[in-house]
C-alpha cells in the first residue's frame, strides 16, 4: 500500500471563508474529507497535514522522507518565497506533485513565480479543491508506473 502525505501550507485552514471567488466556499473538513475517500477507493494510505509555519512544513518534508512514498504540497504563499521549503523538497527524491487551488497565473505578479516548481514531478492550478484528487490519481499512477 503506497504512503502520500498531503501538506497544506499558511491560510488553508480558513477555506470555505477567505477569498471564496479563488478558493470557494468548501471548507477545510470537506477538503480532508473528500481527499481521504479518494485515497481509500485507492488502496493508498493518506496523511493530511497543515501548517502556517514554515519550519514546521520542512520538518514535515524531511521527515516525510523516511516514511512516505509521495508528496502533494500545497505550499500557498510560500511557494513564492521559501527557498528552505524548496530545499527541503529536492531532498526527498520521490514523486511530489505541487497544487494550487487557483491558477496562480492569472493572480498578481508575485504570484507566477514559484520556487518550488523546479523541484517536483508535475504541477497542478486552477482546478479548485478538485486539483487534489486529480493529484491523488496522479501520484496512484506514477507510483504503480503507469504514468
Amino acid at each position: 500500500m503506497s504512503r502520500l502525505i498531503i501538506i497544506n501550507g499558511p491560510n488553508l485552514n480558513l477555506l470555505g471563508e477567505r477569498e471564496q471567488t479563488q478558493y470557494g466556499s468548501k471548507d477545510y473538513k470537506f477538503l480532508e474529507k473528500i481527499c481521504l475517500n479518494r485515497a481509500k477507493d485507492l488502496n493508498i494510505n493518506i496523511e493530511i497535514k497543515q501548517s502556517n509555519i514554515e519550519g514546521d512544513i520542512v520538518n514535515i518534508i524531511q521527515d516525510a522522507r523516511k516514511t512516505h512514498d509521495g508528496i502533494i504540497i500545497n505550499a500557498a504563499g510560500y511557494s513564492h518565497t521559501s527557498v528552505a521549503i524548496r530545499d527541503a523538497l529536492s531532498i526527498f527524491k520521490k514523486p511530489i506533485i505541487e497544487l494550487h487551488i487557483s491558477n496562480i497565473y492569472k493572480r498578481e505578479e508575485f504570484r507566477h513565480k514559484s520556487l518550488i516548481s523546479s523541484v517536483v514531478t508535475g504541477i497542478i492550478c486552477g482546478l479548485g479543491i478538485n486539483g487534489y484528487i486529480l493529484a491523488i490519481n496522479s501520484m496512484h499512477e506514477i507510483l504503480n508506473n503507469e504514468n
